[in-house]
């Protein structure tokens, strides 16, 4: 049975999402990303794109998204980020 075939266990998925949110984090700071997409995307609103009600939505969720995500590991320090991802990614 391949890897793919196979049920991942809860170590398996905190694993990968250690390994996104390490990765995700030394990207870019992602404190400041639902700004940088609010920024974008009223930007986009003004134009003829910005008309079209299915990219709206899928706008005001990728910033509900960000917010999520920036709110729930924003009041963390970068150290503090950094050893949790590398802990859980060596369990």
């Amino acid at each position: 049975m391949t890897r793919e075939n196979q049920k991942p266990s809860e170590n398996d998925v905190m694993q990968a999402m250690a390994k996104f949110l390490s990765d995700l984090w030394f990207e870019d700071d992602f404190r400041d990303q639902p700004e940088h997409l609010s920024e974008i995307f009223e930007t986009i609103l003004l134009t003829e794109m910005g008309d079209d009600q299915d990219l709206r939505i899928k706008m005001v969720s990728s910033i509900r998204t960000s917010k999520l995500l920036a709110n729930a590991i924003g009041s963390f320090s970068d150290m503090e980020i950094n050893n949790a991802c590398k802990k859980i990614m060596n369990a």
